[in-house]
């Protein structure tokens, strides 16, 4: 589908691509703030005929309950515009276990319900024989819980995890995630679990198949997750700057997390996105410049604060470049954009 680098599109993102896979916690909100310009962003879009698919590593949520959030922030949103990582949970189950079969939980309420809903019987002990253990975050998860998914999983249970994120964003600050939780699973173990949650495209790919897409675009803001899951699955992805992800960080990231598009916020759904191009020497978006010299980033801004998303632009093609024909950067010389 695509390369390693930036895409550009003259029309806005909007107008060009059917389906918005928009991730929540640091792009549509921040703990239970709302971030400026989301709830815009997504309204002129959806009058642009992009329609929305809510897709969310938390697995600890119904669908229900994350529609009504959003409604709160002024984001119309119908239950069935939400994609749950419980969901995708069960549905990874699903390829390996039998319907009916005992399945021990260890998570909060959206996952208990995505688990009873592909018709298995949930379990809260490793003494009652389970054949699998799926594991998703919720806050009222302590070591008795923990303790049970690890007897369960020595005995031969199917370890699979909702998600594998170390932290969780919120008011406060990053709190430990699900990831974090699994891996004193792991720890105790030895085992590795299945994850069904982003940067597997598990979701993304149920998203699009519900919603029958045929030009879907993720919207993130974190490269690990979001904008991996995209690059694995094929789709192309906004990184958008509102959450745990930096711009220092696009020009930095691996080839399979760079982002395809970058933008500041929500708002960027409604503007086209040029795309850096070689010259002399420089890689060049409109005014802003940026090229590698004996591994150092240079980096030449266009007048203006209005260049700035540009420069990360130009900045992230000449990274890429050198990365990708094996020359070295120095990532000290690479600032906070």
């Amino acid at each position: 589908m695509t390369g390693a680098g930036l895409l550009a599109s003259q029309e806005p993102l909007a107008e060009r691509y059917d389906l918005a896979l928009v991730d929540l916690d640091g792009v549509a909100y921040r703990g239970h703030e709302p971030i400026d310009g989301a709830a815009q962003g997504l309204e002129v879009a959806r009058g642009a005929g992009m329609r929305l698919v809510f897709v969310t590593n938390n697995a600890s949520r119904e669908p229900e309950q994350v529609a009504d959030q959003l409604v709160g922030l002024g984001i119309p949103t119908q239950p069935h515009e939400v994609m749950t990582a419980a969901q995708a949970a069960a549905e990874l189950l699903a390829t390996r276990v039998p319907v009916g079969a005992r399945v021990l939980v260890v998570g909060g309420a959206g996952l208990l319900t995505a688990v009873r809903a592909k018709g298995y019987e949930v379990v809260t002990s490793a003494d009652e024989d389970p054949v699998a253990v799926v594991q998703g975050f919720a806050p009222e998860l302590g070591w008795a819980q923990l303790a049970e998914a690890a007897y369960a999983v020595q005995r031969g249970a199917w370890h699979v995890a909702s998600n594998l994120d170390l932290s969780l964003p919120t008011a406060r600050g990053f709190a430990p995630g699900n990831g974090s939780l699994v891996g004193a699973v792991r720890a105790a173990t030895g085992v590795e679990p299945a994850s069904a949650g982003k940067p597997s495209p598990t979701m993304y790919r149920l998203a699009v198949e519900r919603a029958g897409a045929r030009a879907p675009l993720v919207i993130g803001d974190r490269l690990d997750t979001d904008l991996a899951g995209a690059r694995s699955g094929d789709i192309p992805g906004l990184h958008v700057l509102t959450g745990v992800s930096s711009a220092r960080d696009d020009v930095l990231a691996l080839p399979g997390e760079r982002p395809h598009f970058i933008g500041a916020d929500l708002l960027s759904l409604l503007e086209p996105h040029p795309a850096p191009a070689p010259e002399d020497g420089w890689w060049v978006c409109r005014g802003a410049a940026a090229r590698v010299t004996a591994g150092a980033l240079e980096l030449r801004p266009a007048p203006g604060a209005d260049g700035r998303l540009d420069l990360v632009r130009a900045a992230c093609a000449a990274a890429w470049d050198t990365a990708d024909r094996g020359l070295p950067l120095d990532p000290t010389s690479v600032p906070e954009l």
